[in-house]
């Protein structure tokens, strides 16, 4: 009996699970993307919308396999537990230290981002000062920090009414582009044409290209974070997998039509923000709403990243690998501790550092 109250609670399905994958997936990357997808492709209208494609099967190939650890080990933190158990404990200690920076690295980056997107409007002809944004991205870290030190339901409806937001700037982006294609008027519809006639990239340019589109579908692993709180594991992460990816597919094709239906392929190229950009071209009233519609889907992002983070050291805790306080639950059956430390480390890496700096160190690690 005492050995159930320190356990994580299986409380989530299959709706919400399905609400976590596609807020894992859809982050600033398809606000970004689009763009060197184009670029690495040579301009090639036809070719660029393929590799888009190409990364949605790669994603869901490597979703899969990760799906397969949590369902194999339907605890949180799968991941880390099955390094543990089929390899060795030093694979999984190097695993962990590593996790222990990348997360809160992640985190501090995702709030930097946040605050820059929702400071800039503010001031339009100029670059915003530094402390407002470090002021926002603490107050937006432990905000989340102190939310999710209540339980991972508290969070439930933030995550999902920051997936509405996101998903609904998506889906006017996508129907406006499929309404002005519809329409048939000559200059919407000429990009299409022949779409493959340009040049095809080198080799390695179609790689890069690659890279850049599978950068908007990441995320795909979350599962094996979580699964130790899903309700039968093995029957609701396939149904997640299999509802959201081609549902995250399909709008991310969409999309990238409309950017093309509105813009030309140079047009997106010498463009710093292709949805805002679009939104100036086919609905300049709402020019202010899409960055913070971004941050939205980065604060959604950073909602679901907190846990995520605090699950590792949870497990850790529990199998030996760091202090044994890392895996205490509060009453909230929130692993507390874990939290703390995650959002501390976050908290001082926003201090100390700059966003482009940051990002160096986050790849650095994750090399590593």
């Amino acid at each position: 009996m005492d050995k159930e109250k320190i356990q994580l609670k299986r409380i989530f399905g299959y709706c919400w699970g399905t609400s976590f994958l596609i807020t894992n997936v859809i982050g600033a990357g398809i606000f970004v993307a689009p763009k060197g997808v184009l670029k690495y492709s040579c301009m090639n209208v036809g070719l660029s919308l393929c590799i888009w494609t190409v990364c949605a099967l790669l994603s869901m190939m490597t979703t899969l396999c990760s799906a397969e650890i949590g369902i194999t080990f339907p605890r949180s933190g799968a991941h880390y537990y099955f390094l543990k158990r089929c390899f060795s404990n030093l694979i999984s200690f190097l695993n962990l230290w590593t996790s222990l920076f990348l997360g809160p690295g992640l985190a501090a980056s995702q709030a930097l981002l946040l605050a820059e997107y929702s400071i800039e409007p503010f001031y339009p002809s100029c670059s915003a000062p530094k402390l407002p944004k470090k002021c926002l991205a603490l107050a937006v870290l432990w905000t989340v920090g102190i939310l999710n030190s209540h339980g991972v339901k508290e969070v439930t409806w933030l995550q999902t009414a920051s997936l509405v937001l996101k998903m609904a700037i998506l889906g006017l982006i996508s129907l406006s582009g499929v309404v002005l294609l519809v329409r048939g008027r000559k200059e919407n519809v000429e990009r299409f044409q022949n779409s493959f006639d340009t040049d095809f990239p080198e080799a390695s340019e179609f790689i890069e290209a690659i890279f850049q589109g599978y950068f908007a579908f990441s995320g795909g692993g979350c599962f094996t974070y979580i699964a130790g709180e899903l309700k039968k594991p093995r029957k609701t992460i396939p149904r997640c997998i299999f509802t959201a990816l081609p549902l995250v597919t399909i709008i991310y094709l969409l999309v990238n039509i409309s950017y093309l239906t509105v813009l030309t392929p140079r047009e997106i190229l010498s463009s710093d923000a292709v949805a805002i950009t679009w939104t100036d071209r086919v609905i300049p009233s709402l020019t202010r709403v899409i960055p913070f519609g971004i941050s939205a889907s980065i604060f959604s992002n950073l909602l679901v990243n907190v846990p995520e983070s605090s699950r590792v050291t949870y497990m850790a805790g529990q199998e030996g690998q760091l202090p044994l306080l890392f895996n205490m639950l509060n009453i909230h059956s929130s692993p507390f501790i874990s939290v703390l430390v995650l959002v501390t480390m976050a908290s001082i890496a926003i201090v100390s550092t700059n966003l482009t700096d940051l990002i160096n160190y986050l790849y650095f690690v994750v090399f590593i």
